[in-house]
């Protein structure tokens, strides 16, 4: 995986590896996370396979991806769980951790972390 730096004409997405990289760290980052005593509770009664497949196409479409994402707004897909800041600040570790795992430079980490940041207003609602 390369540096954020390396090519201004490049998305993050295809920075870091295109979809197939993406669908890798949604894998690590929800082992990660259904492994989080703290989180697994929020994931009981979710079909995993599906949340993964939504998950790598909202995550691939906010790093610059072309495929469209179809699912819920985050307000309408968290709405009613409760989730906490600490909760959410927990999940983006996690991510990090994921990316870091599948080889994304610090720099590049830092770029989706502060896209993906945004969010937590919609998302946190406990």
């Amino acid at each position: 995986m390369t540096d954020a730096s390396s090519e201004s004409t490049t998305t993050i997405l295809e920075q870091i590896g295109g979809d197939a990289a993406v669908e890798a760290v949604v894998d690590i980052f929800y082992g990660k996370v259904l492994g989080d005593e703290q989180l697994a509770d929020y994931f009981i009664e979710s079909d995993m396979d599906q949340l993964k497949k939504h998950q790598a196409r909202f995550v691939a479409q906010a790093l610059g991806g072309t495929r469209p994402y179809s699912g819920r707004s985050m307000q309408k897909a968290h709405e009613g769980r409760g989730i906490t800041g600490a909760d959410f600040d927990r999940v983006v570790e996690h991510l990090a951790a994921s990316l870091s795992e599948a080889g994304v430079d610090g720099d590049t980490i830092g770029v989706i972390a502060g896209a993906l940041a945004p969010l937590k207003g919609d998302i946190v609602t406990g």
